[in-house]
């Protein structure tokens, strides 16, 4: 087993969270007079930080979407949150890989305050070593590659590097996600990456960003983990 250290997104990759996010988007873009019914559109939301999605999709300025960000976690925090579902044979995966002697963290852009209450709803939180979200607007951790930064910053202070420096334990990781966000955050981290098809990413998504790994199914992570 030459890699030791399993990195996984959240939404697309372990979860469908598509309802939740989608429709707190349209509750947001339709406080500021915006419709919008596209699923293609609103599902491109999910993965990257919102305040960035809101400028580029819409056109929005810093501020605007920024109040469009609220407007969003008005309906997210207590309702969106759980329009949600693991993926099939997710459990099953990681309980899998914790038993091949895997150590598993969650990566996620999605910010940490909420990670806590989805681990909990799925019951899915003993599976992780250490799970890192983003930081709200304002903070400096927001981008993918500064989430895995910070994933093996925590593995460290928590003695879960073992003999390993951050350095080396990041040639023995993988970044598991499905947009390209995953994969670009991955490279600019210094680790390997795996995209899943079952998720968010549009066509040749995962191709252009340059996984260097690619599945079809949540059985195939497993599959593939066991010939790196």
């Amino acid at each position: 087993m030459t890699k030791k250290y399993i990195l996984f997104d959240l939404d697309g990759t372990l979860t469908d969270s598509s309802e939740g996010i989608t429709k707190s988007v349209q509750h947001a873009l339709n406080k500021l007079g915006i419709k919008e019914n596209d699923q293609a559109m609103l599902r491109r939301f999910i993965g990257p930080p919102l305040d960035e999605s809101f400028e580029k999709f819409y056109g929005l300025d810093k501020e605007t979407a920024l109040k469009a960000v609220d407007y969003y976690r008005e309906r997210y925090s207590d309702k969106g949150i759980y329009e949600n579902v693991l993926f099939d044979g997710i459990d099953a995966l990681l309980a899998a890989l914790k038993e091949d002697g895997y150590i598993v963290a969650l990566a996620t852009c999605k910010p940490e305050i909420y990670v806590p209450r989805i681990l909990e709803y799925f019951n899915v939180g003993r599976y992780f070593d250490v799970a890192v979200g983003s930081e709200l607007e304002g903070g400096e951790r927001r981008h993918k590659n500064q989430v895995i930064d910070e994933v093996f910053v925590r593995l460290s202070k928590a003695g879960l590097l073992e003999n390993d420096d951050i350095t080396t334990a990041k040639s023995k990781a993988i970044m598991i996600g499905d947009r390209k966000d995953d994969i670009l955050g991955a490279k600019a981290s210094g680790i390997e990456s795996m995209g899943v098809r079952y998720g968010f990413a549009e066509e040749q998504e995962l191709e252009i960003a340059g996984a260097d790994y690619i599945v079809e199914t949540v059985e195939d992570i497993r599959k593939k983990l066991k010939t790196l």
